[in-house]
């Protein structure tokens, strides 16, 4: 999901995740509403000129649990966790000679 929306103007990376049938998109989707949130707050500029300048997911902590098996031996359980980070810049304007 994040390598549809980087590089993309924050209107239509919204409209991919929003018709993209996937789980992940609501969390990336919630995330990208809150970057634009941030910058709008910080008055960089208007959400329709906006670029998502970088996104890209980290590896996160990892919860280890054990599960019995048989003859009394266990096996590891790794549930893994994720860093997301979404980025958005305004659009750069190109000089036209």
């Amino acid at each position: 999901m994040i390598d549809l929306i980087r590089g993309q103007q924050v209107t239509m990376a919204l409209a991919l995740l929003r018709n993209t049938p996937r789980q992940a998109c609501k969390v990336v989707e919630k995330l990208l509403m809150s970057a634009v949130a941030n910058a709008e707050q910080k008055e960089m500029g208007d959400s329709d000129s906006m670029v998502v300048s970088r996104a890209f997911v980290d590896c996160g902590p990892t919860l280890k649990r054990f599960r019995a098996r048989s003859q009394g031996s266990a096996n590891a359980i790794q549930k893994r966790m994720s860093h997301i980070t979404v980025v958005v810049s305004t659009a750069a304007v190109k000089e036209q000679k």
